[in-house]
This record gives structure tokens, sequence and C-alpha cells, in this order.
């Protein structure tokens, strides 16, 4: 399987985890989220500006390290654009 199918796989960040189809959906725009508790997890990033896009995340988890009420903050990859790394996590 290339990397492409493998995304195609994952499961994207916000959708409920018994979901029938988590999984990506056609004619969206997604981001690979790499690294800390969200690793692996798709983003949904379909309609962003690039001013927003370059601004990266911070996305509410209960996985990170301040727990409930925790966000762990993502930004884009330097050279590639489908991939967001992990930047940390924050209250």
């Amino acid at each position: 399987m290339d990397r492409d199918e493998e995304l195609l796989r994952g499961r994207v960040y916000g959708e409920d985890h018994d979901h029938p189809r988590p999984g990506p959906k056609p004619g969206r725009v997604y981001v690979e989220l790499v690294g800390g508790p969200l690793d692996g997890l798709l983003l949904d990033v379909t309609g962003w500006t690039p001013a927003e896009t370059d601004a990266g995340v911070a996305l509410p988890t209960e996985l990170g390290r301040y727990g409930a009420g925790g966000r762990a903050t993502y930004g884009p990859r330097p050279g590639d654009p489908r991939r967001f790394d992990w930047n940390g996590d924050t209250p």
C-alpha cells in the first residue's frame, strides 16, 4: 500500500470514534497530524486560507499533558504542506 492509500485509511480528528465512517470524505482536503497525542489523525482543512494553514492549530484533546481542557498544538511542516507537526501541549 502506498502512502496516499495509508492516509485514506486514517481517522479524521473530531469524528466520533464509533462513527460508522470516521475516515476521510471525498472532495475534502486533509493534513496528517504527526507526533504528539493526535499522531496519525487527519485534520480537515477544507476551505482554510493560506494564512490559517500557516498559523497552525491548537486542538482540544484529553490525551495531552494537561488532560481535559488541554490542547495539542500543531503547525505545518516546512516543505510538506500535507503534514502538521506537533509543537507541544498547552493548558
